[in-house]
């Protein structure tokens, strides 16, 4: 028997390494729904199709959660301890879902597995950091209930920031007034936005894509520095890096991210169908 799992939501954006390492990394897909279309966010998300959905569509996406039996079905697996990572309980009720599913587990096989379920406050990068940081633990051979402790905290010290090239979707779904987005477009302003445990706010502005990034990427390191320690883990400097249909930014900012601060570890995904509402065409998203 395999001695761990761990489970992600759709929005944790998967590495090339990760997709592969199908033993420890599997996700549960939530829909997307735009207009009358409705889209799963499995392996079979096809980005360019649904950015060019988002585009046509005059009505903002909205997503809808996975039910608890779509992760009972992901813990009949092999795995003793089974680790799931979920997008920020307040912009979703994926967490609550992944809850009462543990909770039916337990009570149709008592203690037959370990079922951690960690609210990540954050989102896309944030959970691909999350899911590799639990996957470092287990490598070490930490306990289990060690492990939920460890991830849980680190959940609550993530640093999560973002630069929108494109923020018309965040002006659809009603987390941006159309006024502002006008305003910002027309004055090449780039807000810099971040994860406030689980609520999504502006950190600071700049005046061009490139200076954004950059801004974002000293403000991650600055705050990450700051919440780093973790009670008995080695606390090494690691990222994600999300970026969505822009592989080359996302390559110029692991770049920046190196100059500025000595890095462990920097790893880079795609964004699947949930990060893409969030991050739109040319978004970066990177946690610490």
């Amino acid at each position: 028997m395999a001695r761990y799992k761990i489970i992600g939501d759709s929005c944790m954006d998967l590495t090339e390494l990760m997709a592969a390492d199908k033993d420890t990394f599997s996700t549960v897909p939530l829909s997307l729904h735009v207009d009358e279309e409705v889209i799963m966010d499995d392996e079979n998300f096809d980005q360019n199709s649904f950015l060019s959905l988002l585009k046509k569509s005059k009505s903002g996406p909205s997503t809808a959660c996975p039910s608890p039996e779509d992760f009972l079905k992901a813990f009949d697996c092999d795995a003793e301890d089974i680790y799931v990572v979920t997008i920020t309980a307040k912009l979703s009720g994926t967490y609550n879902s992944a809850c009462v599913a543990r909770d039916l587990y337990h009570e149709q096989h008592g203690d037959a597995k370990n079922i951690a379920v960690i609210n990540s406050a954050s989102g896309c990068a944030g959970e691909t950091r999350l899911g590799l940081f639990i996957k470092d633990l287990c490598e070490q051979g930490l306990p289990f209930k060690e492990i939920e402790r460890a991830a849980n905290e680190k959940a609550e010290k993530l640093q999560t920031f973002f630069v929108l090239q494109d923020m018309e979707t965040l002006r659809k779904t009603g987390r941006l007034s159309g006024t502002a987005a006008r305003f910002a477009t027309l004055l090449n302003i780039k807000p810099i936005l971040f994860a406030d445990h689980g609520e999504i706010k502006k950190f600071d502005t700049a005046r061009s894509i490139e200076k954004a990034l950059r801004r974002m990427c000293e403000c991650c390191i600055e705050k990450a520095k700051e919440q780093l320690p973790i009670d008995g883990i080695k606390n090494e400097l690691k990222a994600a890096i999300v970026h969505c249909n822009c592989p080359e930014r996302a390559e110029a900012v692991k770049a920046c991210l190196e100059k500025l601060a000595d890095f462990k570890e920097i790893s880079i995904a795609s964004a699947r169908g949930v990060s893409t509402i969030y991050a739109s065409d040319g978004g970066i998203v990177i946690a610490i």
